[in-house]
């Protein structure tokens, strides 16, 4: 069953994140993520607003299933989440994030992964994963740090979530917008998306260049990110970080 909704908003994709209760993301739903941008990328690349369904945009990883499966679901996942960031990230056109709700640790990352972010001001934005004992895919890192500059220390490192104007000053949203959020996104979208085509695509290209090349450059780094997901001692302490939400 597909987990993405498509739909045109005139000349803007509307790419609805719908699986689960918070769209928490598992090796299915990122292969899926993966192969509709791509896809929508070699049709022209027109412009995308990238949300979720309900009252979250993404919770992140499905942690149940890490629970469930053991080193030999995290040696998927981990290169699972590098691809779907990556094809975010290196979409040509232009990409707004409408974080309808909690974008935690991988929604997060898939949120700093667009060109520009708009929040609800109830918003939690964070990237939780040192907090959770796991350590950060090259390009879930690479991402981070390009949205959050001199902040991305603060950020990756402290695991803290952020809302309204703190997630302003720390780049992992640009605009708070009270009302209608949805309809924001798409203005933004429409708006970018009236920007000469091969102007956009070139300068987007060029920003995002080097950062590009350290996360295909990151395959050892990744080697030992799969190593550290799928140790006994992490898949335990997932197992009590779920435990203790169940409890609260």
């Amino acid at each position: 069953m597909s987990v993405i909704e498509i739909e045109a908003s005139g000349s803007v994709q509307v790419l609805t994140l719908s699986w689960g209760r918070v769209n928490a993301l598992d090796v299915e739903a990122l292969a899926e993520l993966t192969q509709t941008v791509q896809e929508l990328g070699r049709a022209g690349g027109g412009a995308l607003v990238i949300t979720g369904a309900g009252r979250v945009f993404s919770a992140g990883v499905d942690l149940n299933r890490v629970v469930e499966g053991g080193s030999a679901y995290t040696d998927q996942l981990v290169p699972a989440l590098s691809a779907a960031f990556e094809a975010v990230f290196s979409y040509p056109g232009p990409t707004v994030a409408a974080i309808n709700g909690a974008a935690i640790a991988g929604g997060c990352v898939l949120a700093c992964a667009c060109d520009w972010r708009l929040a609800s001001p109830e918003a939690q934005i964070g990237a939780a994963e040192v907090r959770v004992g796991v350590a950060f895919p090259v390009a879930a890192l690479e991402v981070v740090r390009y949205s959050c500059g001199n902040r991305a220390e603060e950020v990756l490192l402290g695991g803290r979530n952020y809302r309204g104007d703190d997630a302003v000053l720390r780049g992992l949203a640009h605009r708070i917008v009270p009302e209608n959020l949805l309809d924001a996104a798409v203005t933004e979208a429409t708006d970018l998306s009236g920007i000469p085509e091969a102007a956009y695509r070139h300068t987007k290209a060029q920003l995002r260049g080097p950062t590009l090349q350290r996360i295909r450059a990151g395959a050892e780094t990744d080697r030992e990110v799969r190593g550290i997901w799928g140790a006994d001692q992490t898949l335990q302490g997932i197992a009590d970080y779920v435990e203790r939400l169940r409890r609260r």
